[in-house]
């Protein structure tokens, strides 16, 4: 007698998987060329200052123009068109090995940000739709950001392949690594397109997605909460600047270093798939749409803390502060927008998102720029009380948004 184990996903669950491959395959494409870049411009005689600047402008447009695409995709309803877009300027990436013209490099570089730009928004409001109230939103970024850090890992291990099979890492070897990365490419626009008939088939936008545009408003709620994201990752301390420690004080070797980023990402993934599900089990629990955001409350400390032991001397601390790291990181990447679709309408959400991420970016910039400037002065000290100030702001803010989430309960409203 034989014994058929069958296991079927709902549709929406599906969807969400699939999305989550889609994010996947959208890191292994990007994510090996950001770590594959820096020296294939090098190989070109590229100098610092001019990557640097392209860098900086690629990151600046990256998070300011999501909020331009929320807006738009909110007023035009065109999510789908927006995300198409955005995945499909992912080809950008391979034909960087076509070229080693810098204002072609130039271009491509910026057109793959100005995509991350596109999508963000609109994706995360498509998949937020789908997840309320039939899979949980904290599970599904969970899910989201859990993928995307394996294709974190995966995608620069397309470069080792290449340079370990030929023997060398010459501008032939990355002009190589880039064409690869047209399989990713392809397969990624494959889920998407199945991805998008699914939807339309079996109608998995809720009926609560679809009320009148004209009623919804981004609440008070929603402007607090920004304001908290923004104080908390203001005194957020990057790996740019741990790494940067580490190798100025000859801490640990460079293989080591980078062997420890791989573990904080690791750390992240497990984190956003655990917070993501206790974030909707709170809301359960609370039986309050925005119950979730409780969760948040140990963001701020864990911030305040993270410097105290990626700058320090001890190898010990400066581990722990990296698994500290991938623990704030996958929370950042799973409640944090998570949270947006709580607290934002539908017709408001691809702004929500938009205005989320902008701000973020902004903090992200402001921090890691005044910390920088510090460390330089060997003003360690200033960094932890810049963080510190910061994560205080960030609990006052909490503080103001737990009363907020409490009386919206008890008058009945959503947010």
């Amino acid at each position: 007698m034989k014994v058929r184990l069958k296991l079927r996903f709902s549709p929406a669950v599906t969807v969400i998987i699939l999305f989550g491959f889609i994010s996947m395959f959208g890191d292994i494409i990007y994510e090996s060329a950001r770590g594959a870049n820096g020296q294939y411009f090098n190989l070109l005689h590229i100098n610092a200052a001019q990557i640097g600047l392209v860098f900086g402008i690629g990151e600046f447009l990256g998070y300011f123009l999501r909020l331009v695409s929320g807006v738009f995709s909110d007023r035009r309803g065109n999510q789908w068109l927006l995300i198409f877009l955005g995945y499909g300027m992912l080809a950008v990436v391979p034909l960087i090995g076509f070229t080693m013209k810098w204002n072609l490099l130039i271009v491509l570089i910026l057109m793959e940000r100005i995509g991350k730009a596109l999508r963000s928004p609109a994706k995360d409001t498509i998949l937020s739709a789908v997840a309320e109230k039939q899979v949980g939103i904290g599970m599904a970024f969970g899910l989201q950001e859990a993928l995307d850090q394996i294709g974190a890992f995966i995608g620069p291990m397309i470069f080792s392949t290449v340079f370990f099979l030929s023997g060398e890492n010459n501008i032939t070897q990355y002009q190589t690594g880039y064409r690869l990365l047209i399989i990713p490419y392809a397969v990624l626009m494959l889920f998407l397109i199945f991805v998008y008939t699914k939807i339309k088939k079996n109608e998995l936008i809720t009926e609560d997605g679809k009320r009148e545009k004209n009623t919804e408003q981004l609440q008070p709620i929603f402007w607090i909460y920004t304001a908290f994201t923004f104080f908390c990752t203001l005194g957020f301390v990057n790996f740019s600047m741990a790494g940067y420690h580490l190798k100025a004080n000859h801490l640990l070797p460079d293989g080591s270093i980078t062997m420890l980023y791989s573990v904080a990402m690791i750390v992240d993934a497990l984190t956003a798939l655990v917070i993501g599900k206790i974030y909707d089990r709170i809301k359960i629990r609370t039986e309050k749409q925005t119950g979730g955001i409780l969760v948040l409350v140990a963001i701020p400390l864990l911030t305040m803390l993270l410097p105290i032991f990626v700058l320090s001397a001890s190898r010990i601390w400066i581990v722990i502060g990296m698994i500290v790291f991938g623990i704030i990181m996958g929370t950042h990447e799973t409640v944090m927008r998570s949270a947006i679709a709580d607290i934002t309408p539908f017709h408001k959400r691809g702004t929500g998102y938009g205005v989320f991420n902008t701000s973020y970016g902004l903090a992200l910039l402001i921090g890691a720029a005044i910390m920088g400037w510090l460390y330089d002065q060997n003003q360690k000290d200033l960094i932890i009380a810049l963080s510190c100030l910061s994560e205080l702001i960030a609990f006052f803010l909490y503080a103001m948004m737990n009363r907020m989430v409490n009386s919206n309960s008890k008058s009945g409203k959503a947010f």
